[in-house]
């Protein structure tokens, strides 16, 4: 496959007409990823309410792969528990290796991004939004173990 039929028609739509939720006033964590290869970046902000990511934002610099996987991660993210949320993580990276299925489900739009696989240069902009989130994650999980602690 060329580097062109990378950017499928589909790929460049939802980048295309991607949500910006911007960022929130209030996150209970926020995370900054950027990609050495090619420089895009993403900051988010997550709140998590009972185990279930109640709000997300973002702001977002990409090429048409990360914009996707953003504007996909943007579109679904709130109402999905935590670790339905790392759960769909490691699924794209297994994915992009070649090591197993695309995501299903209201998370089905990331198989578009599965021609990936065959140019890894372009496999950390793809995972850029859920690096940023899992980060996140971690600072809030951390924060409430010592709040737990006191």
């Amino acid at each position: 496959m060329a580097l062109i039929e990378l950017y499928s028609d589909k790929i460049l739509d939802i980048a295309g007409n991607a949500p910006q939720p911007g960022r929130l006033a209030a996150p209970q964590a926020s995370a900054r990823k950027v990609s050495r290869v090619c420089g895009s970046l993403i900051d988010v902000d997550i709140v998590v309410t009972d185990g279930i990511i109640s709000a997300y934002g973002h702001e977002v610099s990409a090429c048409a792969l990360g914009q996707t996987s953003a504007a996909i991660v943007a579109r679904e993210i709130v109402g999905t528990p935590v670790e339905t949320f790392l759960a769909v993580s490691q699924q794209m990276r297994d994915m992009l290796k070649g090591e197993g299925q695309t995501p299903d489900g209201k998370w089905s739009d990331l198989g578009y991004l599965e021609a990936v696989r065959e140019y890894p240069a372009r496999h950390a902009s793809t995972l850029l939004v859920f690096e940023a989130v899992a980060d996140a994650l971690k600072k809030i999980d951390t924060d409430q173990r010592a709040a737990a602690e006191i």
